[in-house]
């Protein structure tokens, strides 16, 4: 009878330390929380930031796991408000607005 196997530890992978750049420049990292909605008149559905795709729309997966391909001014990003609260700011303001990137 063979030797009993363990499982195999499944680890978490340790996200970059510095974002892709075609994210970076409208102000997005890879998991970002935010909420879109594909016409006017919908209701806004959450997800997550994916990636930037060729044609410069954003990838965007929703909470069932499904990949979308979102134009820019259907998408608003999560941020924290001046007294910690939960705010949504348009994807295009934040992308317009220059910051200084995050030190580590």
């Amino acid at each position: 009878m063979p030797p009993a196997r363990r499982p195999a530890s499944r680890k978490k992978a340790t996200p970059e330390p510095f974002p892709a750049s075609a994210l970076a420049e409208l102000g997005l990292a890879e998991g970002d929380r935010i909420r879109f909605r594909r016409r006017d008149g919908e209701h806004w559905k959450e997800g997550t930031v994916a990636r930037r795709e060729a044609d410069g729309s954003l990838g965007v997966r929703d909470l069932k796991g499904a990949l979308l391909s979102l134009p820019l001014e259907n998408v608003e990003v999560r941020t924290k408000g001046p007294r910690g609260g939960v705010q949504w700011e348009p994807l295009p303001e934040r992308a317009a607005r220059t910051e200084q990137m995050k030190l580590l």
